[in-house]
């Protein structure tokens, strides 16, 4: 004892011993490691074996795959998802997060696959791969926005409205989706006495001006006298195609007659005889001086441009169906010769 005591007492002896200790932790945390990725991995696999179905157009299973395909691979998806060809778009993003080997690549791509099953209308596999996402990633704000929007699209706006505290920890500025995301969900509630939901609209309008396209319209369903109250001259424009298609059974003519915008209007429309055309409305007044002159064969075409992605649409819309912006729709509007009427039944 005398003999090994001593070695214990040796600094060569101690600090070889902690060499030691150290190479055992660090053998342990990188097998650990290993196991940790394996582990991850294999959930990932499990986790999408979920979005695997026949519905997916291109056969990937015997492909082979190579770093260099990386790109050309992601350019041919994101151009399938511009075409709308969403499935052949869902196979390569599949196939791809299957055979990257970085997590940020990997995280990258199911936020790509996510958004194709959105814009597709998987709502429920768009969910669950932005809820995936957000597991690895809590900091994502993009994320969290895109699945609010998944919740809004599902009609669970207390889900969406969940998104807003986090969004807001992460710096977000939130006012205005909260105004929206309340306005949205008004617009769907069948509970509420009608009296109710236009005090609520009105007051929801004081507070966010950008919903008065939306109100509106939403006016217009829930009583026409409340709505033309709110019509604003000076904002006709944002709402010329609503005023435009309008049955002359909507329409107010005590306030149209004491707005010169709207007499030009309706005068254009032919729901009045007097000629007015001094509207400020370049096709407007057009229309106007063409049935002046005793040529009625003239409408209004009307599309919509996402003021934020510069994208046209043939129809209206709240949220951009391409950026996925809100309150960016701007009415444009053209002149054409008018389509003849037809007596055919869609019955």
């Amino acid at each position: 004892m005398e003999n090994i005591l001593p070695a214990y007492n040796d600094p060569l002896f101690s600090i070889l011993l902690i060499v030691m200790i150290a190479l055992i932790i660090a053998l342990v945390s990188y097998g650990w490691g290993i196991y940790k990725q394996q582990k991850e991995e294999g959930k990932l696999l499990k986790f999408l074996e979920k979005f695997d179905s026949a519905e997916c157009a291109l056969d990937t299973e015997d492909m082979p795959f190579e770093p260099h395909m990386f790109k050309p691979l992601t350019l041919l998806a994101k151009a399938f998802e511009n075409s709308g060809e969403y499935h052949k778009a869902i196979s390569i993003y599949l196939y791809l997060i299957r055979h990257i080997e970085n997590e940020r690549g990997e995280l990258e791509l199911m936020e790509r696959l996510a958004n194709t099953y959105l814009h597709a209308g998987f709502l429920e596999r768009a969910r669950s791969l932005y809820t995936e996402i957000l597991r690895r990633m809590p900091r994502n704000a993009k994320v969290l926005h895109e699945l609010g929007i998944v919740y809004e699209n599902m009609h669970r706006f207390d889900r969406a409205h969940e998104i807003i505290e986090p969004l807001q920890l992460l710096g977000e500025q939130t006012h205005e989706l909260e105004n929206f995301l309340a306005f949205s969900k008004l617009k769907i509630d069948k509970q509420l006495p009608i009296e109710e939901k236009i005090t609520q609209l009105k007051s929801l309008l004081k507070q966010e001006p950008k919903l008065y396209r939306e109100s509106i319209a939403l006016m217009l369903k829930l009583n026409t006298y409340e709505a033309w109250q709110l019509i604003e001259s000076e904002r006709i424009a944002e709402i010329l195609d609503i005023l435009w298609f309008l049955p002359n059974s909507q329409l107010d003519f005590d306030i149209i007659a004491n707005d010169k915008i709207l007499s030009t209007l309706y005068y254009a429309k032919g729901y009045l005889e007097e000629p007015m055309v001094q509207s400020g409305l370049f096709t407007v007044d057009m229309i106007a001086i063409a049935r002046k002159s005793n040529f009625t064969e003239t409408d209004l075409y009307f599309s919509y441009l996402c003021t934020k992605c510069k994208q046209s649409f043939p129809v209206s819309f709240q949220r951009c169906p391409n950026c996925m912006s809100i309150n960016t729709i701007k009415v444009e509007e053209e002149i054409a010769r008018s389509r003849p009427q037809t007596d055919y039944s869609l019955l």
